[in-house]
């Protein structure tokens, strides 16, 4: 049956596996460009710079919710910020997904945090429905901005009165 746990340095090969089956579901599995050395390092150090719940299904690996906390200016509070939520396809329709956000809801609550969130990509349907389900509002006016690889560089050397 289910069981929701905390990841280990031991299932960073299983949390690699999860990021790709991601990859793969969202059409971009050539993207993924994180190794077992980097989680090691970002997760599983002093500092760690995320978490990940890991669901099982009779002892097989079944799901995976990744997060972190961000903090709201405007509430004062930390935010629960869910990176990424997979289930196989083999183990949909279990409850797996709920069990594992009603876990992160928890968390954020522990936390003190007034807000959870996440995103979530427009073709997506079926988590679209799962996600409003559980009482997720979709924000139309707020768009996900992104700046990395050569342009991030050229940010980052760029002088502030160019």
């Amino acid at each position: 049956m289910l069981s929701l746990r905390r990841a280990t340095r031991e299932d960073v090969p299983t949390i690699l596996w999860f990021i790709r089956e991601l990859a793969t579901y969202e059409r971009e599995p050539d993207s993924v460009v994180a190794t077992e050395t980097d989680l090691l390092r970002d997760g599983f150090g002093e500092t760690p710079y995320f978490h990940v719940l890991l669901a099982e299904w009779s002892g097989e690996p079944a799901g995976f919710a990744f997060y972190f906390f961000q903090y709201s200016t405007w509430t004062g509070t930390p935010v629960l910020y869910l990176e990424d939520l997979f289930v196989t396809p083999s183990h949909r329709k279990r409850g797996i997904g709920l069990a594992l956000m009603r876990r992160l809801a928890e968390e954020a609550v522990r936390a003190n945090c007034k807000r959870f969130q996440w995103a979530v990509l427009d073709w997506n349907e079926p988590a679209i429905r799962f996600y409003e389900s559980l009482g997720a509002r979709l924000l139309p006016d707020w768009r996900t901005a992104r700046v990395d690889g050569d342009a991030l560089e050229a940010l980052a050397k760029r002088s502030a009165l160019s």
